[in-house]
């Protein structure tokens, strides 16, 4: 039986990974995640690894970069707005990084460990806390922010092995849905200030002293459908698993 646990207080899309991302009020759930999330990345030409994507861990400043929606343009911290694809924006992201890198476009998007993530903003707040620095949940870049009925941060571990529904209630067919699969493990991307790359090490530090490095979970899309800011949250445990 699903239960009740919050309302989506925000949704947030990344048109090209480790740029920056989008807030929105309404979003198409799909197979893959959010339509348009993380679809393009910039790819190191000579890196020949598993994971030859170009990401903040590598350039803090590409945060800085706001893709333009749909994603055709980008707009450099300098204000410059380049075609995503052209050789203009490819030179600076080169001449930042210090290697060659070219735009690529991957039809189910380029992704860390899963195509959804979500956090709860009293998770964000206290590490917050913990870390001196004002809530914003943009350095977690989540896809859904959750603002839960009974407030208390790091309980999205609870949800692991159940399935979140968002709206029309129980009995909501037609609703989206997500099998909550995993931890989201932290790295140093949660140091980097949105608005200024300036890099605060206080917050993965919070986040492992507080809650063994995980913020946060990720999911699998179960049943795809429409997000919008404000819908209901239900949690159903498992089979066989206590709500």
């Amino acid at each position: 039986m699903a239960t009740e646990i919050g309302q989506v207080e925000a949704i947030f899309r990344y048109p090209v990974k480790s740029m920056r991302g989008e807030r929105l009020d309404l979003a198409e759930l799909g197979w893959h995640g959010i339509e348009g999330d993380r679809r393009l990345a910039f790819r190191r030409i000579h890196d020949r690894g598993a994971f030859p994507w170009l990401t903040a861990g590598k350039l803090p400043g590409l945060v800085l970069f706001t893709p333009q929606n749909p994603p055709t343009h980008v707009r450099t911290p300098d204000g410059a707005l380049m075609p995503a694809f052209g050789e203009e924006l490819a030179s600076e992201i080169a001449r930042r990084y210090g290697a060659p890198a070219e735009m690529m476009q991957l039809k189910h998007g380029i992704f860390d460990d899963a195509s959804i993530s979500m956090i709860a903003s009293d998770t964000v707040s206290e590490i917050s806390r913990l870390a001196g620095l004002n809530p914003d949940p943009r350095r977690f870049r989540p896809n859904i922010l959750i603002r839960l009925a009974q407030p208390m941060p790091f309980r999205e571990g609870e949800w692991l092995g159940g399935m979140l529904t968002f709206g029309e209630g129980n009995a909501g067919h037609h609703a989206p849905a997500i099998a909550v699969t995993a931890h989201d493990v932290r790295c140093a991307m949660v140091n980097l200030d949105p608005d200024t790359a300036s890099v605060a090490p206080e917050v993965l530090k919070a986040v492992v002293r507080a809650n063994g490095n995980n913020a946060g979970v990720y999911g699998t899309v179960i049943r795809t459908g429409w997000l919008a800011a404000g819908q209901t949250v239900y949690f159903a445990a498992r089979a066989g698993a206590a709500a």
